[in-house]
């Protein structure tokens, strides 16, 4: 998904418009999960960009998303671009812990 979304609609509450852009922004978010996964692969992960506009966007994590939507309807933007791209991604295997209790 990469797209502009406006936050003033004629005719609509501005506070509706910003519930309705989180909201597709989720669905989309489900239905890319819910693809199917190629062979190898564990789950789906999600890079994403954020800014007032395509050229201005810079990279932050998927959980960042709608605290960045809150904070650009606080400063009284207009606008925002998106874009959110599912990849295939893998578990890496957690590091070996140094602190393991010694055995006597």
């Amino acid at each position: 998904m990469k797209k502009t979304f406006q936050l003033h609609r004629e005719g609509h509450h501005p506070d509706r418009v910003v519930e309705a852009v989180k909201h597709e922004i989720r669905k989309y978010i489900r239905r890319e999960r819910r693809r199917e996964l190629p062979p190898g692969a564990y789950f789906w992960d999600f890079d994403c960009k954020f800014g007032p506009s395509a050229d201005d966007a810079s990279v932050i994590h998927l959980a960042e998303i709608t605290a960045r939507i809150d904070a650009t309807v606080r400063e009284g933007g207009k606008q925002f671009y998106l874009e959110i791209l599912a990849r295939q991604a893998q578990r890496t295997p957690r590091p070996a812990a140094d602190d393991a209790p010694a055995e006597d």
